[in-house]
């Protein structure tokens, strides 16, 4: 009996145990960009600059250990490609997914936690794939051409940590999410010639301190739930598109103009203006709310 209960108590200490795992590339001539691909189930994700020269750092603790990541890195067409895949084929029933989400008893229970650290010194196209968790990505003092995120269903917020924004302008910023919200805080920092946020079930929340400084397309799609965009000032030349049903709860400021049917303009807009801005914004059942 002693030794059943000493074995019982082991087993739980190894249960609870996590599995810290690090992975870097270390190439830092030979390539113009760097191309992460970061796949993961069921995990919080942190990502944020680092003042380390390697082009990227993976830090990870992991709560199970029967499945470990692979973490591969080459160069090809002056293109460093790096790849984490953390995968568990069975997490990614979906409504296994959202059903956990909705019954979890707490939103940070999470099997694993990632950072993710990049450098100051590279161009990053960056592709993440979240089964489903929570991230954070603080963009500041880092220069992104491409960012997509695709979940099942997670939370994503997208800010700039100390107002640093993107030196170089991004080709696409892409959110699709099943179930979760998505928060874009000083959205014109992105410098995005096309920014696609799309959620089934659940809410986008845009924020634009200022006015882009050129021309951007941006759709905010919600099938279930709500959208809150907060504007720059209406000096900016802005062009909104909405569409909405009777079963969606609309709210716009009055100083838009009405240009057409759906289709609302600033005092500043000029659809020859070369920082035009024109928002897609789609609501089917929930609230639509613009500030």
């Amino acid at each position: 009996m002693c030794l059943l209960f000493v074995m019982m108590i082991g087993w739980v200490a190894v249960s609870k145990a996590q599995l810290v795992k690090e992975f870097k590339a270390t190439e830092r001539t030979g390539f113009d960009m760097v191309a992460l691909e970061f796949t993961t189930y069921k995990s919080s994700t942190q990502l944020k600059r680092t003042k380390s020269s390697d082009p990227v750092y993976i830090h990870g603790h992991l709560n199970q250990t029967n499945i470990l990541p692979v973490f591969s890195q080459k160069i090809s067409n002056n293109i460093l490609q790096t790849s984490l895949v953390h995968k568990n084929v069975e997490s990614e029933n979906l409504g296994k997914s959202i059903t956990s989400k909705l019954f979890s008893s707490s939103s940070d229970s999470f099997d694993h936690s990632w950072n993710v650290a990049l450098s100051t010194n590279y161009l990053y196209h960056l592709d993440f794939n979240l089964g489903m968790g929570k991230s954070d990505f603080d963009l500041a003092n880092l220069t992104i051409n491409q960012l997509k995120v695709k979940s099942a269903s997670a939370d994503v917020l997208i800010h700039y940590g100390d107002n640093s924004p993107n030196q170089v302008q991004m080709d696409t910023l892409l959110v699709t999410l099943n179930m979760g919200t998505v928060v874009i805080n000083d959205a014109n920092y992105t410098n995005a010639k096309r920014m696609i946020l799309e959620v089934n079930y659940g809410k986008i929340d845009l924020n634009f301190s200022n006015g882009m400084h050129s021309a951007s397309h941006v759709i905010a799609a919600v099938g279930a739930g709500s959208i809150y965009l907060r504007l720059p000032s209406d000096s900016f030349p802005i062009k909104i598109k909405v569409r909405t049903t009777a079963m969606c709860k609309t709210s716009l400021p009055k100083y838009l103009k009405t240009l057409e049917k759906g289709v609302y303009i600033t005092k500043g807009y000029d659809a020859a203006d070369p920082r035009l801005m024109e928002l897609i914004l789609d609501v089917g059942v929930g609230s639509l709310t613009v500030e």
